[in-house]
């Protein structure tokens, strides 16, 4: 099948950038099944086997962009990382990556990220993300550190996660956002890519991810759980669906995210990696897709 992806940004990313990984990691799947694969994206983007096609950075983020002069020629669906406000010549879907505002109507052919993300807008579509494990470090042997990876935000749940080392005694490391000040025991070390990350994550006794809003996906999530690092979370948004039972805990307070602390060496790391291979790879992630692409284009 010959499918063109559309992001509105580069890829890959240098840093930060949740939906540019998961396009290049779509991408990249979508080729190595032995799929045609057109890149839209914006200048100096790449993927090794994919045609590419760049469009302006600023003609991407315009509501009125139409993709339909920048289109080559066989193209069977199109897959949209931004929605389309005006409609294309070809059977279309796109992925909602966020969350508008409650009650925001969206199109019928909007896939969700998670079945809590689609129920939330009263839809039913929706894919896992994926990632490619090669390039995460499985590590069986954990540091002394607990970690928490993402922005530091009140939504985020930070301060449960600082609240839980405080009452733990339990090291924890913050990478992400701005720099604020904290007691000892208590480590930021700021925005993480890389080595940098790869590290922190397969060396981290366990990830926190206390969610105090309604998580589309949370990549992170995966991205722990490949390093072999359990999570420990709320029941929010999409965490009920990725953290099953064996390879982290979930709570409802700090209270019992606490208490599951104490439990975190029940969890084996390599049933962590092994619930990523057989549910969240990039390949999964483009197996399913394509079942949306096959059903657009019938």
């Amino acid at each position: 099948m010959h499918i063109a992806l559309l992001v509105n940004a580069r890829v890959p990313v240098a840093g930060y950038g949740g939906t540019e990984r998961v396009v290049t990691w779509l991408g990249r799947a979508l080729l190595e099944q032995g799929h045609k694969v057109s890149l839209i994206a914006s200048p100096g983007s790449t993927l090794p086997g994919a045609t590419v096609i760049e469009a302006s950075h600023r003609a991407l983020q315009e509501r009125d962009f139409d993709v339909t002069s920048l289109l080559p020629a066989g193209v069977e669906v199109l897959h949209s990382h931004r929605q389309l406000w005006v409609a294309s010549p070809v059977p279309t879907v796109w992925t909602l990556h966020g969350n508008p505002p409650p009650g925001t109507l969206l199109p019928a052919n909007t896939i969700f990220v998670s079945a809590n993300h689609a129920q939330r807008y009263g839809h039913t579509a929706y894919v896992h993300n994926g990632l490619d494990l090669a390039e995460y470090r499985f590590r069986e042997t954990k540091g002394d550190y607990d970690l928490f990876l993402g922005r530091l935000h009140s939504v985020k749940g930070y301060r449960w996660a600082v609240e839980a080392a405080r009452r733990t005694g339990r090291r924890l490391v913050l990478a992400g956002g701005w720099r604020p000040s904290f007691r000892r025991g208590i480590s930021y070390v700021g925005r993480v890519q890389g080595e940098r990350k790869q590290d922190l994550l397969a060396g981290a006794r366990c990830l926190w991810m206390p969610a105090r809003w309604d998580e589309p996906f949370g990549l992170t999530l995966i991205e722990a759980l490949a390093s072999g690092t359990p999570v420990i979370g709320t029941r929010r948004g999409s965490l009920p669906e990725i953290v099953s039972p064996g390879v982290g805990f979930l709570g409802d307070t700090v209270d019992e995210l606490v208490d599951h602390a104490g439990r975190i060496g029940e969890v084996s790391p390599a049933a962590c990696r092994a619930h990523v291979e057989r549910h969240f790879t990039h390949h999964v992630m483009a197996t399913n897709y394509m079942k949306m692409y096959k059903a657009a284009s019938s």
